[in-house]
């Protein structure tokens, strides 16, 4: 059973009108519905962990603290080490295009998450078509 990786800030963790920070309950009602393992990556570091209010999120973290960013693919190599996982073994989708590419280099597939539209049905329908 594929691992589903998701995009903690601009995807799961969204930003308020006040600028606060909260978790967007729709995409987890998505996630929630796959039985599937769940990875947040994130490279939130010590106060950006508080500012997002990452230590609410509902499943597990994974950050490197910006070194390196997720722009680099030794990013994904990383996490794949540290889970012991391989590329065919997780699902991804992350708003940031240049993160989407890193990604998509290393073998893993990638959707590009539209933070603007929140195309929730869209993510539903890569989900179920790649698990």
């Amino acid at each position: 059973m594929k691992t589903i990786l998701i995009d903690a800030v601009s995807a799961l963790i969204i930003e308020t009108e006040n600028g606060n920070f909260k978790i967007f309950k729709e995409m987890q009602e998505v996630l929630d519905k796959f039985p599937n393992k769940k990875i947040i990556l994130t490279n939130a570091d010590d106060d950006g962990f508080i500012k997002y209010g990452l230590n609410k999120a509902p499943y597990e973290i994974f950050t490197l603290k910006h070194k390196p960013e997720k722009t680099n693919p030794e990013y994904y190599k990383q996490m794949l080490n540290y889970f012991k996982l391989t590329s065919d073994d997780v699902i991804y989708f992350e708003h940031g295009e240049e993160a989407v590419i890193s990604a998509r280099s290393v073998g893993i597939k990638t959707y590009h998450w539209d933070n603007k539209t929140r195309p929730l049905k869209e993510l539903h329908s890569f989900l179920e078509k790649n698990i």
